[in-house]
């Protein structure tokens, strides 16, 4: 490891100053955190977003239910969210029709609902979910996308976590360079009115 090298490096070196050793050691300390602290954060930030969803996919199947809606009458194409199940996530040209169903209390209703038929046709059937009350929502979540959302969400914090230490390793890193560029000058000024002066140092 390159930071260890350099911790190494500096360890009874004469020219080794304080602010060399603090860089060096800064450094190994960072990339210990890199390796540790961030996927360490990421699992737990992923866990709990993967809890979360889980309990959102619960309720949702609980208050959601599956049905089966008959078309009435196409209507002309437009752009809207399925609620068919088996339609893919690409983004299709959907149609908008009228149709019926039956709401899990038995009740029926007839409204407008997207479907990715081509062609519709009165009589046909497309699965839809209502809500208790009869009313046209989205499809619950599955566990796959519970799964693809948490290690996204997790994945992304682990990589947060890493900047914002990075972040700091450069902000205690430039510091540490003006703090050196500073006692340079210092030692400057105090060599300078005499440099060049005949016995200078003698």
């Amino acid at each position: 490891m390159h930071a260890a090298r350099g911790v190494w490096r500096w360890r009874g070196n004469p020219l080794r100053r304080a602010t060399d050793q603090i860089e060096a050691w800064m450094a190994l300390s960072a990339a210990l955190l890199l390796v540790t602290v961030a996927p360490a954060f990421g699992w737990l930030v992923g866990s709990a977003t993967d809890d979360s969803l889980r309990q959102s996919m619960r309720l949702q199947r609980q208050q959601r239910h599956q049905t089966t809606a008959t078309v009435v009458s196409p209507s002309p194409p437009a752009k809207a969210r399925s609620h068919d199940p088996d339609a893919s996530a690409a983004d299709h040209q959907q149609r908008t029709v009228t149709a019926q169903w039956r709401a899990v209390d038995g009740g029926r209703h007839t409204g407008a609902i997207a479907t990715v038929l081509d062609r519709p046709r009165a009589g046909d059937r497309v699965t839809i979910w209502t809500d208790a009350r009869g009313h046209v929502v989205t499809r619950p979540l599955d566990l796959a996308t519970v799964r693809v959302h948490s290690a996204l969400t997790g994945v992304g914090a682990a990589l947060s976590a890493a900047g914002a230490l990075e972040c700091a390793r450069r902000l205690v890193l430039w510091r540490l360079v003006r703090r050196r560029h500073d006692c340079l000058d210092r030692a400057w000024a105090a060599v300078g009115p005499d440099w060049g002066r005949t016995g200078t140092g003698s």
